[in-house]
């Protein structure tokens, strides 16, 4: 919920921290921090900055540059990228080749980090839903799609399949959790977007944009969602998309893209206090 005009005093001692993407317009993480410092008593504001690829690396430079700058959030389409203009990254980034929030150190280098697979199982967890044992379909292989894929593999799931537009970046995705904690008990397959994935997916994960624009295609074809007992999003605007709408009209079990936001900012704050270092 955003914090109340009353609550929220910025003076020049306060700290800024960004949310960085392009587009920007779905960004909604910002109220959920802004209320989380509040709570905290921290004198620190998150806002949104639309900030497009090319210009991604000389606004991080900008964020080593003034002390009034805590760091970074980093949404789409920059998790990726920004793994390599970062000074610094955590094991968890590294890990999952991405980054979705970067703090910016006393010294002025910049600490690269990635709490969507946490936040994302966090998610699950609030709903009751314990990945361990299930066979998942996941849409996407991009910064958020590779966090939550490393999350999965870690907890437990009995099986993954993949689908992306682009099949390399899947395999490549694959290949890289082939070598991780868990994988020995995970089979993981890659389908190309498009193709029939195998039946029996219980939980189906739409880690891309699709849903973001009322002219999007579902991002899993109607008999796959037939077949499914849990649906998750990480679309936030619109909260209900149309993957999510068609759940709750079979009465399946829906996870909307919010709910793996409220359990990151503890998250983050703990990372801004420099855990992990």
């Amino acid at each position: 919920m955003p914090v109340p005009a009353s609550t929220l005093t910025i003076t020049g001692a306060s700290r800024v921290m960004f949310i960085m993407g392009d587009p920007i317009d779905q960004v909604i993480g910002t109220a959920t921090l802004n209320a989380h410092w509040a709570d905290l008593g921290r004198d620190l504001v998150t806002v949104p900055l639309h900030t497009r690829p090319e210009h991604l690396a000389g606004m991080l430079d900008a964020i080593r540059q003034s002390p009034s700058l805590a760091g970074t959030g980093i949404t789409i389409p920059h998790k990726i990228a920004a793994l390599s203009l970062v000074d610094h990254m955590t094991e968890a980034a590294r890990r999952v080749g991405s980054v979705n929030f970067i703090r910016r150190n006393p010294d002025g280098s910049l600490t690269g980090h990635n709490v969507d697979g946490a936040g994302f199982l966090e998610g699950l967890s609030a709903q009751g839903i314990d990945p361990a044992g299930l066979s998942v379909a996941l849409a996407g292989a991009g910064g958020v799609a590779r966090a939550i894929a490393f999350a999965l593999v870690g907890a437990g799931i009995a099986r993954l399949t993949l689908s992306n537009r682009n099949s390399d970046k899947a395999t490549a995705l694959a290949e890289d959790l082939a070598t991780s904690a868990g994988a020995a008990g995970c089979a993981i397959t890659v389908h190309p977007r498009g193709d029939r994935i195998p039946e029996g997916a219980e939980l189906l994960i739409n880690a891309t944009s699709l849903g973001m624009r009322a002219s999007d295609p579902l991002p899993f074809a109607e008999a796959q969602i037939v077949e499914a007992r849990i649906l998750a999003e990480v679309v936030m605007r619109p909260a209900d998309t149309a993957f999510l709408a068609r759940g709750h009209a079979l009465g399946l079990t829906c996870v909307p893209g919010h709910a793996m936001l409220a359990p990151q900012a503890d998250l983050v704050a703990r990372f801004l206090d420099g855990d992990p270092a």
